[in-house]
């Protein structure tokens, strides 16, 4: 039986790790991730340096950044307007960018997700 680590971060983990969300530009919000295509739902699985979201689409045609964009609007209550991705768009590590919102209150969206 497997153990599952489930870390959790706020500003820092105790003073020694980044939290995967911080104050981006203009008043906007990054969240940097790792997406893993192809699962059979959407969820996040850790939040750590990064969060960890499995995507519940094939990485073709830009369809798993799709359906990435979409999950995370619906997770931190935006509109799917307001999400895109900043990097990585042919890559597992991401920055994704949320025009609104406060850093402590899109990493407790995150954290009230994480299964």
């Amino acid at each position: 039986m497997s153990k599952k680590t489930t870390k959790y971060s706020s500003a820092t983990i105790a003073g020694c790790c980044p939290s995967p969300v911080s104050a981006g530009k203009d008043g906007s919000v990054d969240i940097k991730l790792t997406a893993t295509p192809g699962a059979k739902h959407n969820s996040i699985l850790e939040i750590g340096e990064e969060v960890r979201v499995s995507i519940a689409s094939p990485p073709v045609d830009g369809k798993a950044n799709t359906e990435l964009l979409r999950y995370l609007a619906d997770v931190l209550g935006v509109k799917k307007s307001q999400v895109s991705l900043t990097k990585g768009q042919k890559s597992r590590d991401k920055v994704v960018t949320v025009s609104v919102g406060i850093v402590e209150e899109i990493l407790q969206k995150l954290k009230q997700e994480l299964k």
